[in-house]
């Protein structure tokens, strides 16, 4: 890995505009917040910078950095909201954006039940779910290629699953 007279990767700003849109849709599909995505890819791009991770191998590198960062992310986040709810009187809603709130609330369910996966399995499941193929999934995850459906499978399974347990009866 080159280094510059500072410490700093010579190849840096070269993979960090190469990589940087990926980087950040990859981390806003997990969270669904733009603002979170870049701030996770900040955090990628710097633990890059410190690492010995060859310019040619970033990208499965960075994406994979992106999801397991954005995961851990959720997982604190959903933490932090349990104890705000504990301490709130409760929701009011407008009825003129009660379109938007069932959506955002749709999302933060499918969030919340995501960060109670098992982590290669939410792993997997985002990574194939933002376009890479079965055998990068695999390099990424250190799994077999074969394995990879199976586990992306059992990982939507477990999805529905937390979905259903977790739903408000109507």
């Amino acid at each position: 890995m080159p280094r510059g007279r500072v410490g700093v990767r010579t190849d840096l700003e070269e993979v960090f505009r190469g990589h940087y849109p990926r980087v950040v849709a990859v981390a806003a599909r997990v969270l669904g917040s733009r603002d979170q995505a870049e701030d996770v890819a900040q955090d990628v791009f710097l633990s890059f910078g410190r690492s010995a991770v060859p310019a040619d191998e970033a990208g499965g590198w960075l994406t994979v950095a992106a999801t397991h960062t954005a995961l851990n992310l959720l997982r604190s986040g959903r933490r932090r909201s349990a104890r705000e709810e504990l301490a709130d009187d409760g929701p009011t809603v407008a009825p003129d954006v009660a379109d938007l709130v069932v959506t955002r609330e749709e999302r933060s369910a499918v969030r919340a039940a995501l960060a109670r996966l098992p982590h290669k399995q939410a792993a997997a499941l985002v990574l194939r779910h933002s376009g890479l193929s079965y055998v990068e999934v695999a390099a990424a995850l250190d799994l077999s290629p074969g394995s990879v459906g199976t586990t992306v499978r059992r990982a939507e399974l477990h999805l529905l699953e937390e979905l259903n347990r977790h739903a408000s009866p109507e």
